[in-house]
């Protein structure tokens, strides 16, 4: 592997964690509104970020790279409304997905097909990712100003659960 994809990938360790402690702070907020749902969407959401920074760690350790952790940023973005944090949470989607693209960009300039063939999950993986938070701005679009919509989606929300990745290294 070439350095600059292990850097990159190294640097997509961080930015994985940073969006599990920024959808953490996330659910914190909607918690502290008694919005119970909104905040186990987003802790479900760090979790998923979590293991994200695991399955590229596992692949540098995989294939014999050094894996090298830098401090994680405290989120510190202030949440106006009840819909700041879901705007937010897409806009850092896209952000994840740029970073994303940009390292399979270098790994196909390099021919570095084995992490293409990584990333290409984590392609697919950020599509669902863009297209749900998309899809729960719309709703909260439509239903969140009605406090009986907003209720419901709220307990719409709570049933989300946790499943881990099933990407094989």
């Amino acid at each position: 592997m070439i350095k600059e994809v292990k850097d990159l990938i190294n640097s997509q360790i961080n930015k994985e964690m940073y969006s599990a402690y920024l959808y953490l702070d996330m659910s914190n907020f909607y918690i502290n509104k008694n919005l119970d749902g909104f905040g186990n969407w987003f802790r479900v959401q760090a979790q998923e970020e979590m293991d994200h920074a695991m399955l590229f760690t596992t692949y540098l350790l995989n294939n014999q790279e050094d894996v090298k952790l830098e401090a994680i940023a405290a989120p510190d973005v202030p949440f106006s409304d009840f819909r700041a944090p879901l705007a937010g949470a897409y806009e850092h989607e896209l952000f994840v997905t740029a970073s994303i693209n940009n390292i399979y960009t270098v790994a196909s300039e390099n021919k570095d097909y084995r992490t293409m063939q990584l990333l290409s999950w984590f392609i697919d993986e950020q599509g669902e990712e863009e297209k749900n938070t998309d899809e729960l701005i719309q709703k909260f679009d439509l239903f969140g100003s009605d406090p009986k919509g907003l209720y419901l989606l709220d307990k719409d929300l709570a049933a989300r659960v946790y499943s881990p990745p099933s990407l094989v290294l």
